[in-house]
């Protein structure tokens, strides 16, 4: 196969499943340091802050790089700084997506707010109706939609459970809006890596689960790709797709 100098990881599906590691997987990453190559992850969960992510990595034996580390919530938190730097911000989500956007100046308002210039939704664990009649709420009084990725489910130990995508559709269905995805297969991520790193497209690759995010992700960039069947889309499913990865591998 060919070597690359960025290997851009998914996580969820990929690297592990929930709480448990892909043997594999951990083993590919372990080698691929061995030979001076430090991989990228690039993750749409926006529940965790690069050291949460960093500190699970870790208790599967992996060593990251912080700076190695790219979540929807970061990107995300960088895009409405770029294009809504002065806007009041309203959140419904986790740590991640609160911490990134703290970190780049933007004011979030509070809890009882119903006047936004932006709704951002990432995944939230604690999500509740009365949190999704707000969101409606915010977005029809004129808020702008953004969510942090697109992904309707993502693996965990043993089952499919709902990601942000689900909650993001939701209110953009009742509230009658188009909303922003800025997470994969937005090829935002992968750009940022390669600027911030200084890589040209056919030095990179994208290694995922996912069809219509990790793969659809990397074709969107310009880079080659690799599904590992291992999570969401199957390897069948993939081959029937007009678009087409690089390379299907069972597994890492």
């Amino acid at each position: 196969m060919k070597q690359y100098k960025a290997y851009c990881f998914d996580l969820d599906g990929t690297v592990y499943r929930g709480k448990e590691p892909i043997p594999s997987a951990i083993s590919y990453v372990k080698e691929l340091q061995s030979q001076g190559i430090e991989p990228f992850y690039v993750t749409n969960n926006s529940s965790k802050t690069r050291t949460q992510i960093q500190h699970k990595l870790r208790t599967f034996g992996l060593e990251v790089p912080i700076t190695h580390i790219y979540s929807s919530a970061l990107v995300t938190a960088k895009y409405i700084a770029e294009h809504y730097h002065e806007a009041k911000v309203y959140v419904i989500g986790s740590d991640g997506i609160r911490n990134s956007l703290n970190e780049e100046g933007i004011e979030v308002l509070g809890e009882e707010e119903e006047h936004a210039d932006v709704l951002v939704m990432g995944i939230d664990w604690t999500i509740t109706y009365d949190k999704i009649v707000q969101a409606c709420k915010i977005v029809q009084n004129g808020a702008k939609l953004i969510g942090t990725n697109p992904d309707i489910q993502f693996p965990s130990e043993e089952y499919f459970i709902p990601g942000c995508g689900s909650f993001v559709e939701l209110v953009a269905k009742v509230s009658k809006v188009e909303p922003l995805f800025i997470g994969k297969p937005s090829p935002l991520l992968l750009n940022f890596i390669k600027k911030e790193h200084k890589f040209t497209n056919d030095e990179m690759v994208m290694i995922g689960d996912n069809y219509h995010t990790d793969i659809l992700c990397g074709i969107e960039f310009g880079c080659d790709t690799i599904h590992v069947n291992t999570g969401v889309s199957t390897t069948e499913y993939v081959q029937q797709q007009v678009k087409k990865p690089t390379k299907c591998v069972e597994e890492l």
